[in-house]
């Protein structure tokens, strides 16, 4: 099995390497490439990764290039985890908005938009020239904002499957709390990309015993104090929201936080320069403690069990990810992209039905969409008018005012990236 990482020189790649060494059971992997343009990151990710499959007995190859076709050439599967533009890119995304008193993010508002415009045609162009190379292979999405560039891949005729850490990191927090395996945990996770919530917690698999109420009711405050929102939002929902929801339930709070301290941005960009002094050691051989505070927690494990599924012969497994509604939400068109928990196996994603849904969920759903199909509509074909119709629409946003300063600032800042600017 080949599988190829575009955007294999980010300094969070051991953690995926990691994954892949320990797990190679479940994915055994006989060619694992690294693709990325920047060569010096990229030879010390190599050189490392190398390291931690020869400490862990992976009888697997790690090879590292800068030319995508060959990279791609007869892959099984590619991983798409690249960063448009990198953290500048990124610090300059979490900053603009907050200009205009709207929250800066990377993956929602108006800073989320900016990075979906740069990212969309880039993952277009590389799928495109995966399916020249091998028309099966499987195209895993884990760049944000994953819900449209899922949907931008999927609506182009791409085999493809979007991903995220955040159900796996809520299965393995509340498989601690209640003290019992995650294998045990199935999370009743749905929503969109960034806009989930677990509106149960099963044992033993989807037709389980939901212990949501007790897990509320004993560790409430552990929930709540990990996702930096009341106790007493969590217990009058009832459900564990996204730590993400936290920018439409307390958006001018987040706000005047992030006035306050430097962008996440420049935050990792701190860390990356010390791992990448750590991967230059030929001593180093095990994944730092420091990466740990890179973010992605458990994506390795999420991505070897996705892939894993698409490619297994027989069977299938349960996992939550990024795919076409199709019927799941009845109030979203069947090509919107949903997050929720679905069968995979080696035809794709197949989504578990849904209970129906609470209208001050399905609401803000529906909003959402519309303005992930306004952002696709404008990383697809441009113009100004679109960049402003998708912020409008945006619920963080929703101002004619605030609309045109981020329409101005956005294409300001983002010129060297968007052809048609």
């Amino acid at each position: 099995m080949k599988l190829a990482v575009v955007g294999g020189g980010s300094t969070y790649t051991p953690e995926l390497i990691d994954g892949f060494a320990r797990l190679r059971d479940v994915l055994p992997i006989d060619e694992l490439v690294l693709i990325d343009p920047a060569a010096d990151r990229l030879e010390l990710v190599g050189g490392l990764a190398r390291r931690i499959f020869t400490k862990q007995g992976h009888p697997g190859t790690v090879t590292t290039t800068a030319d995508l076709d060959a990279g791609v050439d007869g892959a099984d599967a590619v991983l798409l985890q690249l960063r448009v533009g990198g953290q500048a890119a990124r610090d300059r995304d979490e900053t603009w908005p907050l200009e205009c008193g709207c929250v800066g993010q990377e993956t929602t508002g108006a800073g989320g938009l900016a990075k979906a415009l740069r990212t969309v045609p880039v993952v277009l162009d590389i799928a495109e020239r995966v399916r020249r190379s091998n028309p099966d292979a499987w195209i895993i999405d884990f760049t944000n904002p994953v819900g449209i560039v899922t949907r931008a891949l999927l609506t182009a005729g791409h085999k493809a499957v979007g991903l995220c850490n955040v159900a796996i990191g809520f299965q393995r927090k509340f498989a601690k709390l209640l003290e019992v395996s995650p294998a045990e945990i199935h999370l009743d996770h749905v929503g969109l990309n960034h806009l989930t919530w677990e509106l149960g917690v099963r044992l033993g698999g989807p037709d389980g015993t939901d212990v949501l109420p007790k897990l509320l009711s004993e560790h409430g405050d552990a929930v709540a104090d990990d996702l930096h929102m009341p106790r007493t939002l969590v217990d009058r929902l009832g459900v564990v929201p996204s730590y993400y929801l936290r920018y439409y339930y307390a958006h001018d709070e987040v706000v005047r936080a992030q006035r306050q301290k430097p962008t996440r941005a420049a935050e990792v960009a701190a860390l990356e320069k010390q791992l990448l002094e750590m991967y230059a050691d030929p001593a180093l051989d095990t994944k730092p403690e420091l990466l740990s505070r890179r973010g992605g927690a458990y994506y390795s494990e999420a991505a070897v069990d996705l892939a894993a599924s698409l490619m297994r012969e027989g069977g299938s497994t349960h996992q939550a990810v990024n795919t076409l509604n199709n019927g799941t939400l009845p109030f979203l068109p069947d090509d919107a992209v949903i997050e929720t928990q679905a069968r995979i196996d080696r035809d794709g994603a197949h989504p578990l039905p849904v209970p129906a849904l609470d209208p001050q969920f399905t609401g803000l759903i529906a909003h959402v969409t519309a303005y992930e199909d306004l952002a696709l509509g404008a990383a697809l074909h441009g113009g100004r008018d679109r960049v402003f119709k998708a912020l409008l629409a945006h619920p963080l946003i929703g101002q004619i005012e605030y609309a045109e300063q981020l329409t101005d600032q956005l294409l300001a800042h983002n010129k060297e990236h968007l052809a048609w600017a």
